[in-house]
């Protein structure tokens, strides 16, 4: 099979080839084309690729484009990973919220707006393209923020399916607490993207006894740990919220925090430039151990699943995914897109039953989805007012001053990225 990947010179590519190298035999490639106009920082990852796949015995044959068409031609699904405006625009998205004492951060709140606005008409532009030259391929998303992508993706009649690490980094968290191997670890994961939570863990399978209560009261410490909330509200809640839920368990405390340090597209922005300098090494034929904290850890894994069961791989399976709604959460919409179990087979996800969330959940997975039919609208349409409406029925803002300082700061630090603005 021919996998293409938009973005292909994305500093996480090296990860996503070890996966594709490491699991050749669950995703047989037999062509894998990265693209990207970048063409200086293509041809390092290319490099690179090439040699991983070298040193680990994969016949496949892994070529390099600036030109989206040429490379998307014949592929049986494209993975799309895209940062417009780099991290440039990442480092403004997480700095000019702060100004209003709002979170800044890349897919929550007033900066994940404006990623979105930027990244969704782009990413349709490319569907299309895909679609002229495959009607058949699938379209995994990997762009953030994942959820409304995926919206205006399948909104536009798109076959895409979007992804998220975050399960799976919870899937591998409890797997290695319980001693047990992540295939044992089924979650019941329920919400939005970058807004879910875990409300039971389950050894064996869908149904099977939840191991949940007993795993948060042995190993409640590190979990919160991980989340960087305290112990005793994982005990108040009974379930494991998504780290960015600390956005708004803790929005005050986080601001404090991102006033006081340098941002994360800082400090991604030094890595980056290191990742680079590495993979410019002839000698590097392995993914470098520095590269475990640029983030997205196990993506590759959940990529190479979610591939396979699409295109026919070692039959259907069950993943978490970002898919439409329909009627799986009774209080949404349809159309809404939601992030689930599924079941994941040729014709596409299937969100397996979930348990109706508690309403302490509901109402923040209803709120948040009305926002995003806002953001959608505002980034499909365009206009201050459209920008206005979606950031003043967001969660983290809510207040009409705030809305109103925060649009005009978003318009006028994405002025290059936004022609009706």
């Amino acid at each position: 099979m021919k996998l293409a990947v938009v973005g292909g010179g994305s500093t996480y590519t090296p990860e996503l080839i070890d996966g594709f190298a490491r699991l050749r035999d669950t995703l047989p490639v037999r062509e894998l084309v990265l693209i990207d106009p970048a063409t200086e920082r293509l041809e390092l990852i290319g490099g690179l690729a090439r040699r991983i796949f070298a040193r680990q015995g994969h016949p496949g044959l892994i070529t390099t484009t600036s030109d989206l068409d040429a490379g998307v031609a014949d592929a049986d699904a494209v993975l799309i990973q895209l940062r417009i405006g780099g991290q440039a625009a990442r480092l403004q998205d997480e700095t000019w919220p702060l100004e209003c004492g709002c979170v800044g951060q890349e897919t929550t709140g007033a900066g994940g707006l404006a990623k979105a606005l930027r990244t969704v008409p782009v990413v349709l532009d490319i569907a299309d393209r895909v679609r002229r030259a495959n009607p058949d391929a699938w379209i995994i998303d990997f762009t953030n923020p994942v959820g409304i992508v995926t919206r205006a993706l399948l909104k536009a009649g798109h076959k895409a399916v979007g992804l998220c690490n975050v399960a799976i980094g919870f899937q591998r968290k409890f797997a290695a607490l319980l001693d047990v191997t992540p295939a044992e670890i089924h979650l019941d994961h329920v919400g939005l993207n970058h807004l879910t939570w875990e409300t039971a863990v389950r050894l064996g399978g869908p149904g099977d006894t939840d191991v949940l209560p007993g795993l948060l009261a042995e190993h409640g410490d590190a979990v919160a740990a991980d989340l960087r909330l305290p112990r005793a509200v994982l005990d108040r809640l009974g379930v494991v919220p998504s780290y960015y839920l600390r956005y708004f368990y803790a929005h005050d405390e986080v601001v404090r925090e991102l006033g006081e340090k340098p941002s994360r597209a800082a400090e991604v922005a030094a890595m980056e430039r290191e990742l680079l300098a590495l993979y410019g090494d002839p000698a590097l034929d392995e993914k470098p151990a520095l590269l475990a904290k640029r983030g997205g850890a196990f993506y590759s894994e959940a990529a190479v699943d979610l591939a396979a069961a699409l295109l026919g791989g070692g039959g259907p399976s069950v993943q978490v995914v970002n898919t439409l709604n329909n009627g799986t959460l009774p209080f949404l919409a349809d159309d809404a897109v939601i992030e689930v179990q599924a079941r994941v087979d040729g014709s596409g996800p299937t969100p397996l039953s979930v348990a109706r969330p508690d309403p302490l959940y509901a109402g923040l997975i209803s709120h948040v989805t009305a926002y995003e039919d806002l953001a959608l609208d505002a980034a499909l349409r365009g206009g201050r007012e459209r920008v206005f409406r979606a950031l003043l029925a967001h969660p983290l803002v809510g207040q009409f001053d705030l809305a109103e300082g925060l649009t005009d700061r978003l318009l006028a630090h994405n002025k290059e990225h936004l022609p009706w603005a």
